[in-house]
């Protein structure tokens, strides 16, 4: 299901009619903002959690190293 030339025009328009054409930028401007802090919390959660395996990789060989000798 894709969106027509003249869906996306009625969209415009209805957001145009129901925000204004003044609150329209600081949407546009909040909706980037958020997307930035979700990117850098995505970002943040993806490095603790390769942090966390490196570190029970790490002591996993640590173990058989053990147990080897």
């Amino acid at each position: 299901m894709s969106l027509g030339f003249t869906e996306i025009i009625l969209i415009a328009l209805f957001i145009l009619i129901v925000f204004g054409a003044k609150r329209i930028p600081e949407l546009a401007r909040a909706m980037g903002q958020a997307s930035y802090e979700f990117k850098k919390a995505k970002n943040a959660l993806s490095a603790e959690g390769q942090e966390l395996m490196d570190a029970a990789e790490e002591t996993a060989a640590e173990e058989d190293r053990r147990k080897l000798h």
